[in-house]
C-alpha cells in the first residue's frame, strides 16, 4: 500500500517507483513470490473453513448465536445472556471476508502481472500511472473499495489472533491488543481509502507539489 500510495505525489511519482522496480527487476520476481505465497496462504485457509454442507450450516448457526448473544448483552440482559468472545465473532468475519479476499485478491495479482510482464493494457510493458488511475476510475474503484475493507479487516483481525497464540496476551492485556488492532485497521483503511479515491482521479494528489 506504501508503495501504491506514491499516486500521492502525482503521476510522476507513481511512474518514477514503477519503472525504478522494474529497471532493477524488483517487481517482476515480487509479484511472482507475492502470488505464491497468496495461493498457498489461501489453500492452507480453506482447511480450516467448513466444507461440508452440515458444517456450513452449523457455522451459519453459530454466527447468529453470537450476533443474538452479543446484542442480548449489550442491550441489558446479563441474566439470561452470555457475553460472546470477541475472538469467536472477529472468527467469523474473518473466514467471511477471506472469501471475498480470495476472489478478489486473486483478480488483482492476475492484473497486476499482467501489467508487469505484458503490454497488454498502457503504452509499454510494466505499470503505468495513467492506465491505473483510467482502469479504477471506469469502475473497479468499487471493486477495490472492496477489496480494501476486506483485506485491513482480514489482516489486521489475523494479525490479533496471532499475537495472542504468539503468547503477547500474557504480556498485554487483550484489551491493549483489541486497540492496537483497530488503530491497525483503521490507519491503513483510511491511508488505503485516500489512496483509492486519487487513482480513481475523484481527488487530485495532495503532495504532487512536492516533484514540481
Amino acid at each position: 500500500m506504501i508503495f501504491v500510495g506514491s499516486i500521492l505525489l502525482g503521476t510522476r511519482g507513481f511512474d518514477w517507483l514503477a519503472e525504478g522496480l522494474e529497471i532493477l527487476w524488483i517487481a517482476q520476481p515480487t509479484v511472482v513470490v507475492i502470488f505464491a505465497l497468496f495461493l498457498l496462504h489461501v489453500v492452507t485457509a480453506l482447511r480450516k473453513v467448513p466444507a461440508q454442507l452440515r458444517e456450513r450450516r452449523r457455522f451459519f448457526e453459530l454466527a447468529g448465536e453470537l450476533h443474538r448473544a452479543r446484542k442480548a448483552w449489550h442491550g441489558g440482559d446479563r441474566i439470561t445472556a452470555v457475553a460472546p468472545l470477541s475472538a469467536s465473532i472477529l472468527w467469523v468475519w474473518q473466514v467471511r471476508t477471506g472469501i471475498i479476499v480470495g476472489v478478489l485478491g486473486s483478480f488483482h495479482l492476475v492484473l497486476m502481472a499482467m501489467d508487469v510482464f505484458t503490454p497488454l493494457w498502457g503504452e509499454r510493458i510494466g505499470i503505468e500511472a495513467v492506465t491505473s488511475m483510467a482502469r479504477t476510475g471506469a469502475g473497479l474503484v468499487w471493486v477495490y473499495g472492496l477489496l480494501l475493507v476486506c483485506v485491513e479487516f482480514h489482516a489486521g483481525v489475523g494479525l490479533y489472533r496471532l499475537a495472542v497464540k504468539w503468547g503477547l496476551g500474557e504480556r498485554l492485556r487483550r484489551e491493549t491488543l483489541e486497540r492496537l488492532e483497530r488503530f491497525v485497521l483503521w490507519f491503513f483503511l483510511g491511508f488505503g481509502l485516500l489512496i483509492l479515491v486519487v487513482l480513481a482521479g475523484w481527488l487530485p494528489p495532495p503532495l504532487a507539489f512536492l516533484l514540481q
